[in-house]
């Protein structure tokens, strides 16, 4: 089968709806474990969503406990990754370094650290004069403290997709690009078909891992997932005079400005921009620099000045905790999803792949994620579970 062309063959055994990181990995894990008739469609190519635009950072500093032990797990799958699906996804280990301004950020890392660290992550508090020995572009003078940890860094997301669905394809996975998904056939409460613009698939299940777009596929099977697509912006200076130190991935807690180097001689900039009105606009705009300047005078102040060459700009999927949603459909039989990363799906990719595989096949998961069910913003369902560490 030629990816792209012609219809879409008229049975699966699992359907994996979106063509990203998530997609990738869930469809490589389950076609590992011997699943072998899996369909991954695609409504555009893969990894030209959010998989295709985040800053690629990989971490297992969170506040969090069921954050931290994905992120943990991950960044164990992608330290391996050449092994195992094999491929080379540029992990560089430059650490994650989160600056604190004030008593209450303090307090609230130093209880994520000692969550982390139970959970086996050398995370840690260092003081001012310390973050700005590891970040010499942080003003020590304008902090309290920052978090710290050594073995979290950055990988390259458009190789993490193609190594996961070049290992799956050789394990027979079928990829459809340019193939829509338009309606989801739930018949006595239970899946049984997949409609494209590329023809009809009968299946039994089906995976939401559309990202930002996962509100209307779960619409199509009358399941609601709460996911909000939300532009965010990136800006890069270009290779600098002085080509900047190897730093940390650095961010702003409270603001949540971040820098970190670009690999290329330059810095990467980016600001999660309060004023940014929910929408699927990807366009790159400049108005987002004003108060990251503001916040870098304080901060970062050589940061401040620096000119942005160019930019773009990618989709978060936000979930109203700002974390997951991972698990089974209660109302649809044959329904999964793992969607509403919230900016955190790259770097936990790895694990929701297993995780999800392992649901799915009656395994018992490495860790417990029912708690990230979507029905935890029902009446009676569960309850929110807030992340600070969110950019």
């Amino acid at each position: 089968m030629v990816e792209g062309s012609g219809p879409a063959e008229a049975v699966a055994e699992v359907v994996v709806v979106g063509g990203g990181v998530i997609g990738a990995s869930v469809a490589f894990h389950l076609a590992e474990a011997g699943v072998r008739d899996v369909l991954v469609v695609e409504r555009d190519e893969v990894g030209a969503g959010s998989s295709g635009k985040p800053i690629g950072g990989i971490r297992a500093q969170f506040s969090d406990p069921l954050n931290v032990a994905l992120g943990q797990r991950s960044l164990e799958a992608w330290r391996a990754f050449t092994e195992r699906p094999g491929a080379d996804v540029g992990v560089d280990s430059t650490g994650y370094l989160f600056l604190l301004g004030s008593e209450e950020e303090v307090a609230l890392c130093e209880r994520a650290v000692a969550v982390q660290r139970a959970l086996g992550v050398p995370g840690r508090i260092v003081g001012a004069r310390e973050a700005a020995r590891l970040c010499p572009y942080v003003d020590p003078g304008s902090l309290l403290a920052a978090a710290y940890s050594p073995d979290d860094g950055q990988a390259l997301p458009p190789r993490a997709v193609q190594g996961y669905l070049r290992a799956a394809r050789r394990l027979g996975v079928r990829v459809r690009t340019r193939c829509a998904v338009t309606g989801i056939e739930v018949v006595d409460g239970a899946v049984r078909a997949v409609r494209t613009d590329a023809g009809r698939v009968r299946t039994d299940a089906v995976v939401c891992a559309a990202g930002a777009w996962s509100a209307g596929v779960g619409a199509l099977a009358g399941v609601a997932l709460p996911v909000t697509p939300l532009r965010r912006q990136i800006g890069f200076t270009g290779p600098l005079p002085i080509a900047p130190p190897r730093i940390p991935f650095t961010l702003d807690l409270g603001s949540t400005l971040y820098f970190h180097g670009d690999g290329a001689g330059g810095l990467a900039l980016g600001f999660s921009d309060p004023r940014q009105e929910p929408g699927f606009g990807r366009e790159f705009s400049r108005e987002w620099l004003e108060p990251f300047r503001a916040v870098a005078r304080r901060r970062a102040p050589a940061l401040a000045s620096l000119e942005v060459r160019h930019g773009w700009a990618g989709l978060y999927e936000v979930t109203p905790d700002h974390n997951a949603l991972i698990g089974r459909a209660a109302e649809v039989a044959g329904f999964w999803y793992a969607t509403g990363f919230s900016g955190h799906g790259f770097l936990q990719a790895p694990a929701v792949g297993e995780v999800v595989r392992d649901l799915m096949l009656g395994r018992r998961p490495f860790t417990d994620v029912g708690p990230l069910s979507a029905a935890r913003f029902t009446a009676g369902g569960g309850a929110p579970r807030p992340e600070a560490h969110i950019i």
